[in-house]
């Protein structure tokens, strides 16, 4: 990647900013368009009518699009994953950069929830589903990269922007078509809302899904339990077990969310599950752990009973490595030649960024405008914040370079 921009830069950054200003007014009416669709995960034609939206402005900026359709997860469906690309203007060999704007079309919330929270907008704060998550996200982008248009400042090789129909709930469906897209890429920029303080999102914890089957040995519970092996009495140690390993890892989490166990109070119970979820701040973190449950499950505390573990997702972490050190360096600097300052902040929650990240691309998220409580019937969109966002996304854009 270059070097981190001068100052020289400056009135540059102040013409778009001055453009992102003009923009807030059509931004707002159509976020209120966007809110007002329902688009929940398990909504495909929800999803699939924000993507038809997206496509539209997508159009008439310059991008050429693809709607990708996604196979069914689980005996559920979801909608398209939607992908624009907008060429540039600089080759890569002579520094052009091929950048990925990630977001996500998808929310939390049930159909019938947009008609019953319409969006509004009070003083500086809109409200309604997706507002922030990631509505507001993924129209800052679009807006970005309109600016650029507009103004001529295309210096990248590539400009790709993903709309994806399921991160809400862990992309079952449209991780594998994310990678494929992203593969190749210099640089990736998450459209997830900034963090409630303005920062940016420089780190994501790895999340493993583990289903851990404890097996024992039926018998009548009245008549001879000395011939069984209870595996819900293994099952309870384990558990206990298991959650003492929290604070062993600075930044490692382990959760064992859900137990189930035995049919009958009178049968000895022959088997029993436990799901567990961990979170690490780096693969190697996530590994370690992972070896440590393992380890753990073969040491059952009820003779007889033995205990598998099975790995059933995992998640990368995204890292804060040196590129995306650099990515923030250069954020800093953008931020400042347009009269703000940004900091980096971790988070534990997974997003579509985990994946460019996990693939080796330098990855910067939170780039869309403030917002907050998110996934709540409070979340909000800070709407003051949108120009400055906008504008620092679009110049970060404008400043990236291949090594």
């Amino acid at each position: 990647m270059s070097a981190a921009p001068t100052r020289a830069a400056a009135p540059h950054a102040a013409t778009i900013l001055d453009a992102a200003r003009t923009a807030l007014p059509r931004y707002l009416t159509d976020l209120a368009d966007l809110v007002a669709i329902d688009s929940g995960s398990h909504s495909p034609h929800g999803v699939d009518r924000v993507t038809d939206w997206l496509t539209r402005r997508l159009h008439g900026i310059g991008f050429t699009t693809e709607r990708i359709p996604t196979g069914p997860v689980g005996g559920r469906s979801y909608g398209d994953v939607l992908v624009g690309r907008l060429p540039g203007t600089l080759p890569p060999d002579e520094g052009g950069a091929r950048i990925v704007l990630i977001g996500h079309a998808d929310t939390v919330f049930e159909d019938g929830t947009a008609a019953a929270r319409p969006f509004r907008a009070e003083g500086t704060r809109a409200h309604g589903p997706g507002v922030s998550d990631d509505k507001g996200g993924l129209l800052a982008g679009i807006t970005a990269a309109e600016l650029l248009v507009h103004h001529h400042r295309t210096s990248f090789a590539e400009l790709v922007l993903i709309a994806t129909p399921d991160e809400e709930v862990g992309s079952p469906a449209s991780r594998p078509v994310t990678e494929l897209l992203c593969h190749g890429a210099d640089f990736a920029l998450g459209l997830e809302c900034a963090r409630e303080n303005g920062d940016l999102v420089v780190q994501r914890k790895g999340v493993a899904d583990l289903l851990v089957t404890v097996t024992g040995r039926a018998a009548h519970a009245g008549i001879e339990p000395e011939r069984g092996a209870n595996a819900a009495l293994a099952a309870a140690h384990l558990v206990v077990a298991l959650q003492a390993l929290n604070g062993t890892w600075p930044g490692v989490t382990l959760n064992v969310g859900v137990v189930r166990a035995g049919t009958r109070p009178n049968i000895v119970c022959p088997e029993a599950e436990l799901q567990v979820e961990v979170r690490a701040a780096t693969g190697d973190d996530l590994r370690t752990a992972l070896d440590a449950i393992r380890a753990t499950a073969n040491r059952t505390a009820v003779p007889g009973t033995t205990a598998r573990v099975d790995q059933l997702d995992l998640c990368p972490p995204m890292e804060f490595g040196p590129g995306a050190r650099d990515l923030l360096a250069l954020a800093r600097a953008a931020a400042a030649d347009l009269g703000f300052t940004v900091g980096g902040a971790a988070t534990g929650g997974v997003g579509d960024a985990n994946l460019t990240s996990g693939l080796g691309i330098p990855t910067l998220d939170g780039l869309g405008p403030v917002g907050g409580a998110d996934h709540t019937p409070e979340e909000w969109l800070d709407t003051a914040s949108v120009p400055d966002r906008i504008a620092l996304l679009a110049t970060l854009v404008e400043r990236l370079r291949r090594a």
